[in-house]
């Protein structure tokens, strides 16, 4: 226990940390840069503060999203607004990248899901939010693009507890939508705010009035026909949905709900400070010691990323840590748990998609990256000297897609195994060898197929390195859960391949799930996993 946790117990109080999840094209990285824009980190949505000619999405910082247009990696934002200090972890949309979004799920306090009004939940929502419910975090909605036609609010509410399985506490409700959107009612100030979307300097804002609800004017504004609607429908509301329970919320129970749009970045504010007030600080975490509280005990931290190459000048890599407890100091020694050495944390840094800045200190709740010499792999525990607990590992997920990795230029090959090494440290892909062949002959296996098409264009253009990808018939892998098996004496191996990970770990590729479940009868005792912890 650390006689100084009163002294750093404000800035903890002060942390919010959350990740934000969405299926793609519902507008999660727009609503990103609106918050950044809310907490003066940007001046103009798409660009880094002082560096207006970028007019890509802050968060999406490899060539390939530029190129793109989507988000392939998660990004860590970090932002003060009013009095808290803010990190975000925007996650990938796309289902194809849905491990490295569990991972950035893994090291937030809470979630926050955004849906597409004329759409409702679609189906990476689905997974996404599986993964929420998983680590009972909880979840607030935000359903975005009020500003065009959307489909009914109540059919919206029911989308949601149907499909998701939760309950919903709407906090706000809708007047119309698209040509017809006039405005939000907040149902705990019980005032409508109005909406009209107006150009300024380039970027689309709203224009903002409150109303009392008995107000001509709002009538006048709403027409009779909204005006009668959004009362019969708050009458409604209140007797009929879910009251706020911010014990059920933290349970991630219940979701309470807000509607906007973050184009025009109306209702953007409202939520942020809903949401703020209603979600906590750093959350005490388990380990195989019992619960960390994130006050009382000294720093310790967790690795819940590594990013090679975020500086193609400096050719370095990047591990991000999620501080779990106590204050980060960085002239203070560290102990890495699983290597058992003790060291000094490299280049400390705050970060902002691409940009950085180098700290001295930091706060439970806050990310970091530091320096990663090539000792750190996801899922590590870092901590303080005389400390020896470890924070529950993240699993590693079976891919579902398989190819042979073909190097064409035989005289980079040095560059190739360096490349191809450090993009699966990782996370984005798994390698694996076969028995007689080892680094000779690579496979490499995704979660989904986009991600073969980012492999090949990073090792190109990170590594100097051309590949060819020839596609493998085998859609299911499983891991041997003894690893000392010796996986060439088991029978019925006709249509398997036998593998092994980068940790020597042996695994077993199948065409078919009736494959595992033959191999299984044919070898008995023999057990295989469909994930496994780091």
């Amino acid at each position: 226990m650390s006689t100084k946790s009163g002294q750093y117990q404000d800035e903890i109080k002060k942390r919010r940390t959350f990740a934000i999840i969405s299926h793609p094209d519902a507008g999660k990285t727009t609503l990103t840069e609106k918050f950044l824009l809310y907490g003066g980190a940007i001046n103009t949505a798409g660009s880094v503060k002082g560096k207006a000619n970028s007019k890509y999405a802050v968060s999406d910082w490899m060539e390939i999203e530029k190129e793109r247009g989507i988000s392939v990696t998660s990004s860590v934002l970090q932002f003060h607004y009013h009095d808290f200090c803010i990190n975000i972890l925007d996650t990938p949309g796309h289902q194809d990248f849905s491990e490295d979004t569990y991972r950035t799920l893994m090291a937030a306090d809470s979630a926050v899901m955004v849906i597409d009004a004329s759409k409702g939940v679609e189906a990476q929502t689905i997974k996404l939010f599986k993964v929420c419910v998983m680590r009972h975090i909880p979840i607030f909605t935000f359903i975005n693009k009020m500003d065009r036609e959307a489909r009914d609010s109540f059919e919206l509410l029911d989308d949601i507890e149907s499909v998701l399985g939760i309950r919903t506490c709407p906090m706000n409700w809708p007047i119309g939508s698209g040509k017809r959107f006039k405005g939000i009612y907040d149902r705990r100030a019980k005032t409508v705010r109005s909406f009209e979307a107006v150009a300024t300097g380039g970027a689309k804002a709203a224009s903002e009035t409150d109303y009392n609800l008995e107000d001509p004017a709002l009538r006048e504004l709403a027409t009779e026909e909204l005006y009668d609607q959004l009362v019969d429908e708050i009458e409604l509301l209140d007797g009929a949905s879910d009251p706020l329970d911010l014990e059920k919320v933290q349970k991630g129970e219940l979701s309470p709900v807000f509607f906007g749009s973050a184009l025009t970045t109306f209702g953007v504010e409202t939520f942020l400070k809903y949401f703020l007030e209603m979600t906590s600080s750093p959350l005490p975490r388990m380990s195989n010691e019992g619960e960390i509280d994130p006050v009382e005990h000294d720093f310790s931290a967790f690795v819940f990323k590594i990013q090679a190459n975020m500086n193609k000048a400096h050719r370095d890599r990047i591990a991000f840590l999620r501080i779990c407890s106590g204050k980060f100091d960085a002239d203070r020694e560290v102990y890495h748990v699983q290597s058992g050495r003790r060291l000094r944390l490299s280049q400390p840094q705050q970060i902002m998609a691409q940009e950085r800045q180098v700290i001295s200190e930091a706060y439970a709740g806050d990310v970091i990256g530091v320096f990663d010499p090539g000792m750190f792999s996801i899922g590590d525990t870092i901590t303080v000297p005389g400390n020896k607990f470890e924070y529950e590992g993240i699993p590693t997920f079976a891919p579902e897609h398989f190819a042979r990795v073909v190097q064409l230029n035989s005289m980079k090959r040095k560059q190739f195994v360096k490349g191809i090494t450090q993009i699966a440290q990782e996370g984005a892909i798994q390698i694996f060898q076969e028995y007689s062949a080892g680094m000779s002959e690579i496979i490499v296996g995704v979660v989904g197929v986009l991600q073969f098409d980012v492999l090949k264009y990073r090792l190109e253009n990170e590594y100097g390195c051309e590949i060819r990808l020839e596609s493998l018939p085998y859609g299911f892998i499983r891991w041997v859960g003894d690893p000392s098996t010796d996986v060439t004496k088991l029978k019925r191996m006709n249509n398997v391949k036998a593998v092994k990970d980068m940790k020597e770990n042996p695994l077993l590729l199948f065409v078919n799930d009736w494959m595992i479940r033959m191999v299984l009868e044919d070898n008995e005792g023999l057990e295989l996993l469909e994930f496994k912890k780091n």
